[in-house]
């Protein structure tokens, strides 16, 4: 199966490096960084470490997944790989993600941060008060068990396009889970590693990302539950 991983990235000029350069290129067929309106070297960096760059002038992590959703819509890709650009999440653990879609036994495999070993810090309270309570919200409308809104996630390409996703903003990982669910997919999470971020982060490092993350997350569960869809 042919595999493509798929990174949003704002202003990430210091870690995009490390990531793109850590991604296993014998399991991997493109790395697509899609350049978020970032005023540093991103593209540059990203560029140089042999990704394809693509550009969204729209500011959201959302918006950044469909436009490179969009350019796997000309490619010969079987699975879409999601992370963050930050170098939180470990490149190497790819195939914990992939293995199970290949071996044809699920659809959809999340990374779960909360069920795996993660550095000291590195999962803000927040965050996983969020995933705590998208997880009981979810559990309640879809009976699907969530521990986390991770985003590392491998999922099939066709299977992806019917979720016919929307959000551009924060309520993209939560969408997709959702989605899923709705749609009864073969899914899975499993337990991955994560370390400090390099850098802040655009939304739990600040008060009004935090906020406006938990807004969104909100709406989008309770927009799904009561969609006729």
């Amino acid at each position: 199966m042919k595999i493509a991983v798929i990174i949003p990235a704002f202003n990430e000029e210091k870690s995009i490096g490390k990531v793109v350069g850590e991604i296993p290129a014998d399991i991997v067929d493109e790395i697509i960084v899609v350049n978020n309106n970032s005023t540093d070297r991103t593209a540059e960096v990203s560029e140089k470490a042999g990704a394809t760059v693509l550009y969204e002038s729209f500011q959201g992590y959302g918006a950044a997944c469909l436009k490179g959703i969009e350019y796997c819509k000309g490619k010969d890709i079987d699975i879409i790989v999601f992370m963050d650009g930050d170098f939180s999440d470990y490149p190497e653990e790819i195939t914990l993600l992939t293995d199970p879609i290949i071996n044809g036994e699920y659809d959809f495999v999340l990374g779960s941060r909360v069920l795996g070993k993660r550095e000291k810090g590195a999962l803000p309270f927040q965050s996983q008060i969020g995933s705590i309570i998208a997880g009981i919200l979810i559990k309640l409308f879809w009976n699907e068990k969530y521990t986390d809104l991770g985003p590392f996630r491998a999922i099939k390409f066709d299977k992806l396009l019917e979720l016919n996703m929307k959000d551009k903003w924060y309520g993209w990982t939560v969408e997709m889970q959702i989605k899923a669910a709705k749609k009864k997919y073969k899914i899975k999470e499993i337990p991955v590693s994560y370390r400090k971020r390099i850098g802040k982060s655009k939304v739990t490092g600040t008060i009004k990302g935090t906020v406006m993350a938990s807004i969104i997350i909100l709406k989008t569960i309770f927009s799904e539950a009561f969609s006729k869809n």
